[in-house]
């Protein structure tokens, strides 16, 4: 009788601990944990596993970063049905990833891509204007795109990218060598509401394609010229349009003078300036720094 009594016990407080302690330290652990361990943790038992799934919230987020096989691992993750509203995935120096790739993720996995609000293709070099083509028209809904170092992407799929994707805010460019001006007129003309652009050592742009950025794009909070030394104070001055800019890295810089530091100085609300290896500049346009950016957390 007792051994019962202690069986009947321990299956009541092993449901008090399912249903109340579990879900408590899931909702815990879903923000402190990477998506790795929480798929490692699906191998512990089946009950673990079961539990884990029951929660959409954590899987949200695909991270194939630096994943060998990445490619035929995301077509066979967003297949389960467990990915089908996800909201982000990154394949960061996922060098194996192809457009083939992209081709069967629209040709296999559509529904699960159209609520992708954010996609990381850094130092995927394989992926050319036509994967870009592909990937954009398949997730509408893409709020951040990142596709650094990428020697393959021109003007092309910038215009791809442009026609299927309107929600941009958050663009990464940097080392996207071989785009030219005619891609910043597409993003100025289609992209007003960007809030973030890196366009580090895209170094076949010139002022005339920064004045179209600086012109449209006023709602900017983040933008980075690093390693970019064929702009001038022509282009450099237009940033004092930029009301909402935070971060500005303009290191290498070397044509930008007292005067156009001058106009930068008037971006009230900047937190963060790299000037850098700007070698013309002086204490006169420092000192229209310092007397202007009142706000600044960070100066190089």
């Amino acid at each position: 009788m007792k051994m019962e009594e202690e069986k009947v016990k321990a299956a009541e407080e092993e449901e008090t601990w399912s249903k109340e302690t579990v879900p408590k330290v899931i909702r815990i652990m879903s923000t402190r944990l990477s998506q790795r361990d929480i798929i490692s943790l699906l191998l512990v038992s089946p009950w673990l596993h079961r539990t884990l799934v029951s929660y959409p919230s954590l899987w949200l987020v695909i991270d194939l970063r630096e994943m060998n096989n990445a490619g035929n691992r995301l077509v066979a993750a967003l297949s389960i049905p467990r990915y089908r509203h996800v909201r982000e995935i990154n394949l960061e120096f996922a060098q194996d990833i192809e457009d083939r790739h992209l081709e069967l993720l629209k040709t296999k996995c559509l529904g699960s891509l159209q609520d992708l609000e954010s996609l990381n293709l850094n130092g995927c070099q394989k992926i050319s204007d036509k994967g870009i083509e592909i990937i954009s028209s398949t997730c509408p809904e893409l709020k951040v795109f990142s596709i650094y170092w990428n020697v393959r992407v021109t003007d092309i799929g910038i215009q791809h990218l442009v026609k299927n994707c309107k929600h941009i805010i958050d663009l990464n460019l940097s080392g996207c060598k071989n785009l030219l001006d005619k891609s910043l007129q597409l993003i100025a003309d289609n992209y007003q509401e960007l809030e973030s652009l890196n366009l580090t050592r895209c170094v076949k742009l010139t002022d005339g394609g920064l004045q179209k950025i600086l012109i449209k794009c006023s709602s900017l909070r983040s933008l980075n010229l690093y390693a970019l030394s064929g702009f001038t104070d022509e282009a450099y001055k237009k940033i004092s349009l930029l009301a909402h800019l935070k971060f500005l890295d303009l290191c290498g810089a070397q044509n930008l003078s007292d005067e156009g530091l001058a106009c930068i100085a008037k971006c009230k609300n900047l937190v963060s300036l790299n000037l850098t290896w700007c070698v013309r500049i002086t204490d006169v346009g420092v000192m229209a720094i310092a007397e202007g950016c009142s706000s600044l957390e960070f100066l190089s």
